[in-house]
């Protein structure tokens, strides 16, 4: 994890845990029914799947690209995972958004999410899970996007990353879609 510094006005929000928690759908929910937030776009060096866009899902950039944003410290924060890829927060999303007078919502991983809790004093974190470990594992084989040795290294880094729950502001346990979304909606209607 590297970076320094952050702007930071107005609060971020940022949503955390484990793979196949169920994140992404929870932010959908509440970015529609929130029109003040935004979702923050991330950098990734990972290949695109067909069913993405790049700009929307996710800034599909080189090995190359991704060291020379480094070097200019142009990451909030950033991450390489064991299988290889690195995934970023780009500053210039970041002011991108609060340029446009909203709130940025971050998705990290949960070291990510610690730098910027650290760095980010109005940051709201929030920790998502699946109920149980092996729902979880369910979730991650069911959505079919990664092979069975990426599944089986997600699962030992979500392993890792349920002992850090405890650090971050909220924790929601996504056993059901909806009430999740309403808990995370009530943290952010609250920060």
């Amino acid at each position: 994890m590297a970076s320094s510094g952050a702007k930071a006005a107005t609060p971020v929000i940022v949503v955390t845990g484990t793979s196949g928690a169920g994140k992404g759908s929870i932010e959908r929910i509440l970015l529609s029914r929130m029109p003040e937030l935004e979702l923050d776009v991330s950098a990734t060096t990972r290949p695109r799947r067909s069913s993405e866009v790049d700009g929307v899902h996710y800034w599909f950039v080189s090995d190359e690209e991704f060291d020379r944003k480094l070097e200019e410290k142009g990451f909030l924060e950033y991450i390489t995972f064991p299988w290889g890829q690195r995934s970023g927060t780009l500053r210039s999303e970041i002011d991108r958004i609060l340029d446009k007078g909203k709130i940025p919502v971050l998705d990290l991983e949960t070291d990510g999410a610690r730098y910027v809790q650290e760095k980010v004093p109005e940051a709201v974190t929030v920790f998502v899970t699946a109920p149980t470990f092996e729902e979880l594992e369910r979730r991650l084989r069911a959505r079919a996007t990664e092979s069975a040795g990426e599944i089986g290294e997600r699962l030992e880094l979500a392993r890792q990353q349920l002992h850090e729950a405890e650090y971050f502001d909220h924790v929601i346990i996504n056993d059901d879609l909806q009430r999740a979304a309403d808990q995370v909606q009530q943290i952010v209607q609250e920060r």
